[in-house]
């Protein structure tokens, strides 16, 4: 019996390990990829470095993107593009940007 229970007991932690660590991470990669083919010109994206571009050209493993203020152009391979923005998340992170830098901060007002 002992040998059946060991034999249980390691099915177990393999099933527990596959439903908690590999399956969620495959699943995050599947999602990666298929976000990363689906790239097209036009989208905003950000990179794992964090830069912020609209992609003007697509090939294979490259894309090209151009940077909002410099308008300048980098090349980068398709799998340093962390994610795709949406326009409407564009226009929440400008406003929320723009009141930081129009409202003074409050060590600012303590200070006058």
């Amino acid at each position: 019996m002992e040998g059946g229970t060991s034999l249980i007991f390691m099915v177990a932690m393999f099933a527990i390990f596959y439903f908690m660590l590999i399956r969620p991470q495959r699943k995050r990669d599947k999602q990666i990829k298929d976000m990363r083919a689906a790239l097209k010109r036009g989208d905003d994206i950000i990179t794992i470095g964090g830069i912020h571009g609209k992609i003007t050209k697509v090939t294979d493993d490259v894309v090209v993107i151009e940077l909002e203020h410099a308008k300048q152009r980098m090349k980068l391979q398709k799998w340093a593009i962390h994610s795709v923005v949406n326009a409407a998340e564009i226009e929440e992170i400008t406003e929320v940007v723009a009141e930081e830098v129009a409202a003074p901060s409050e060590e600012e007002q303590n200070n006058d």
